[in-house]
């Protein structure tokens, strides 16, 4: 009788025990699915402002003048999203990231946004989602020798390229018969240009942009040898729609309306087409 009496004792317990469970999983979910649901560009417009992750050593994208102050392509276009997401073009907070921490920061929910020279690939699509391009960076030449107007006047000359980079497969495809010259870094590859060991240097267009303003002895020559997308990267997910909507739209209208063109002239990038 009375391990009858214990058993429905102990059986009531559990119940009771596994009622609450349910209640407190079932609470969790729902508070836990209504902070989800809340749109993330209306908690922006309610904070007042944006947290953009940029970089700050790579003019002219994302850079520090003298006096510290960012400027760049990328640090205008933060600005104007600030402008037409909040009507301030200052209601923006900036933090800069370094190369391997720009996707993790959007991942991460440690920024609502990042603008720093991201290039949009089906690989990271899986981690973050893209905005349409604002910019299209790619592979260039750079050389200062006169005799170099095209890449047919590169066919077995020196031409530096930086060590396990994607650059090599590239420049081996459009000048198969060029001799290519390993450098570590773009230091090394300018002194390479400068001591005429190599008649020219291929890299990315953003950067190699920023060496002609400095050292107007060099041009880049007119051919891309590729085309990289550059994008605002966003999170994933369906809360984020909004945001994902009205940047896109914004950027839209830069491009139509001729701004992104006007600041890319401005900032001496190589044409984006």
């Amino acid at each position: 009788m009375n391990n009858r009496c214990n058993k429905r004792q102990i059986m009531k317990q559990l119940h009771l025990v596994l009622s609450a469970t349910i209640i407190c999983i079932f609470c969790v979910f729902f508070a836990t699915g209504l902070s989800a649901s809340a749109s993330p560009i209306k908690e922006i417009q309610r904070r007042g402002y944006i947290t953009v992750a940029v970089k700050d050593n790579t003019p002219p994208l994302g850079f520090k003048d003298a006096s510290g102050k960012l400027q760049g392509l990328e640090i205008d276009l933060a600005k104007r999203l600030a402008t037409d997401l909040l009507g301030k073009a200052d209601a923006v907070k900036f933090q800069p990231v370094m190369n391997r921490d720009r996707l993790a920061a959007v991942y991460n929910h440690q920024v609502d946004m990042a603008i720093a020279r991201v290039t949009a690939t089906e690989s990271r699509s899986r981690l973050v989602s893209f905005s349409v391009p604002y910019y299209f960076d790619g592979t260039v030449l750079i050389t200062k020798d006169a005799s170099i107007q095209k890449l047919s006047d590169l066919q077995k000359q020196k031409i530096a390229v930086l060590n396990n980079s994607i650059t090599i497969a590239e420049v081996r495809y459009y000048i198969p018969s060029a001799n290519l010259v390993g450098v570590d870094s773009y230091t090394e590859a300018q002194k390479q240009l400068e001591n005429s060991t190599v008649v020219a240097f291929a890299a990315d267009a953003s950067v190699l942009s920023a060496w002609v303003q400095k050292n107007p002895q060099y041009r880049i020559l007119p051919t891309k040898l590729s085309t990289a997308p550059l994008s605002v990267v966003m999170p994933k997910g369906l809360q984020y729609d909004e945001l994902r909507r009205e940047v896109n739209e914004a950027i839209a209208s830069y491009i139509a309306k001729g701004w992104l063109k006007e600041r890319i002239k401005y900032w001496g990038l190589v044409n984006s087409q």
